[in-house]
């Protein structure tokens, strides 16, 4: 695929997951407020339970004006001020059928911080990954700039063992005419299939000291994306086992296709996309059984939050068809 529609994927999926998740937690961070600058009468509740949960959660019993006994759980910061039996100040609307307590005292903003703090996390998480695209951008626009020199490619590739990015990467083996051999790894590009076997002459921009990114130009044209520095040695990391055509290949290449047999399309690449934003938002589910106790509104946060944010790594790992 290539790389443009990639950093535009990535970018997209930045900021329509994080829009989705700042609507649904804000939303409910105002409506919280709303209902809070509401809660003009006060009653005096007692805590009949205490230390629930990993956040120390209290239940408090209270009763409004008009003799409704309410039970009702409460996050609070200072937990050891209310243990059970102790009272507990709770804030409520007189007007409302059916009113919600919140806690009288104004420093205890739990319940309002659980909304407001994922959001304050999740803003600077995104502006980074999409700084990330943006400084690759720039990178390559800058770089490309600069004088090229003629140098011999080979396109190699490998599998990472890191299994939390994608596993495939593409390599440029770059040799100049002292014989000097230096590596550069780029994001994948529907030209490079044309270059799978034999060493092609290729122009280098950005040459200075043999360490930082260059933008590689074939034949046709076509300028790959640097991801990483220059290295002068194989990456050890990587290992880099043949052609990208035998990395890369599969069932298909195995077997003599009869004549006549229709060939289906191979998998489109944005499947891949779908299916990662489905393991996040499958991870977040759990974690927010697990983490916000089953709450509605915490557990689709967090599977919001994680179904953004594992295919946004996955594509700033430079994924390959």
């Amino acid at each position: 695929m290539k790389p443009s529609r990639v950093a535009l994927t990535g970018v997209t999926v930045i900021v329509a997951g994080y829009a989705l998740l700042a609507a649904w937690l804000g939303g409910h961070a105002y409506a919280y407020a709303h209902q809070r600058d509401r809660a003009t009468a006060t009653a005096s509740g007692t805590v009949v339970e205490d230390g629930i949960g990993d956040d120390e959660d209290i239940r408090v019993r209270w009763t409004d004006r008009s003799g409704h006994t309410h039970v009702q759980r409460f996050g609070v910061y200072d937990t050891g001020r209310y243990a059970e039996g102790r009272r507990f100040p709770v804030a409520y609307d007189p007007h409302a059928a059916d009113p919600s307590g919140f806690p009288a005292d104004p420093e205890e903003t739990a319940a309002e911080d659980d909304l407001l703090v994922p959001l304050a996390l999740a803003g600077p998480v995104a502006l980074a990954m999409t700084g990330v695209w943006a400084w690759r951008g720039v990178r390559f626009r800058l770089t490309g700039r600069r004088p090229g020199r003629p140098m011999t490619a080979v396109v190699r590739a490998g599998e990472r063992r890191q299994g939390w990015r994608s596993s495939e990467t593409t390599w440029l083996a770059l040799t100049d005419a002292d014989g000097r051999t230096v590596w550069q790894r780029v994001m994948d590009h529907p030209a490079l299939d044309e270059h799978d076997h034999e060493p092609v002459e290729v122009t280098v921009h950005g040459w200075a000291d043999a360490r930082r990114p260059v933008v590689v130009e074939l034949p046709d044209g076509t300028r790959l994306v640097p991801l990483g520095r220059l290295r002068r040695g194989a990456p050890p990391h990587d290992p880099l086992d043949g052609p990208r055509a035998a990395a890369r290949g599969g069932l298909r290449d195995a077997f003599v296709v009869p004549d006549g047999t229709v060939v289906r399309p191979a998998r489109a690449w944005w499947r891949q996309v779908l299916l990662t934003a489905g393991a996040g938002a499958v991870v977040g589910l759990v974690m927010g059984l697990l983490m916000a106790g089953g709450s509605p509104t915490g557990t689709v946060g967090f599977v919001l939050g994680m179904g953004t944010l594992l295919p946004s790594v996955w594509l700033l790992s430079a994924p390959q068809p």
